[in-house]
């Protein structure tokens, strides 16, 4: 099992930054996968941000070298760091686990004002 609570959304103006954070249940080494997936209202949830149990990451495109995804181990958290913020980064925001199956937080809102 893995519990995964979310914290960091909010209301910020375009250009603004905003840190997510996700704190696990258990040692991020015993989950494969953690990441962050995004659900804008009238569309499809999307994977934002991943990082694996041996520290590689990847991007959805559109957030390539405005977001970063980092972790602490010790604090058993992974980070989502979200600079340049556009409105359509409005969503809500989903940590997500992977170990032998999907796990998922509650949701954070994020709100892009232009």
């Amino acid at each position: 099992q893995v519990q995964l609570v979310e914290s960091g959304g909010g209301l910020v103006q375009a250009g603004g930054s905003l840190r997510l954070s996700c704190a696990a249940s258990r040692s991020l080494f015993t989950i494969n996968v953690m990441g962050w997936y995004r659900q804008a209202p009238g569309k499809d949830r999307e994977l934002v941000a991943r990082i694996t149990s041996g520290g590689s990451t990847s991007y959805e495109d559109s957030v390539k070298g405005r977001f970063t995804i980092s972790r602490d181990s010790a604090k058993n958290t992974v980070y989502l760091q979200m600079n340049s913020l556009k409105p359509e980064d409005t969503a809500v925001y989903y940590c997500y686990a992977f170990r032998t199956r999907d796990y998922w937080g509650q949701g954070t809102q994020v709100t892009v004002s232009s």
